[in-house]
């Protein structure tokens, strides 16, 4: 299995160990931290034709992806929900 290493891309440091997950799906996975960013990723599990190159594309492709999501504007979601209860109309009192 290969072992953690670390490179340079984009002007970012990214940090990459192998960690057994125990969370579902458990396994052996990549993780990575970038030090521009306090988050830590797993998204990919290791596999046997993994190699430093290889993991290196796929690490840079996911976050430069993430970070055009990222950018992205945020959609307004239409709230939908049960129409609440229609209001009673009391009748003032005649005198």
């Amino acid at each position: 299995m290969l072992q953690g290493f670390t490179f340079d891309h984009d002007g970012r440091t990214f940090v990459c160990t192998v960690e057994r997950r125990t969370a579902a799906p458990a396994g052996w996975w990549w993780w990575f931290a970038v030090s521009s960013d306090q988050q830590r990723y797993a998204p990919f599990e290791v596999a046997d034709s993994d190699t430093q190159k290889n993991v290196q594309k796929r690490i840079a492709a996911y976050y430069d992806n993430l970070l055009v999501v990222r950018a992205r504007p945020v959609e307004a979601r239409h709230h939908f929900s049960r129409p609440g209860r229609p209001k009673t109309v009391v009748a003032a009192p005649e005198d």
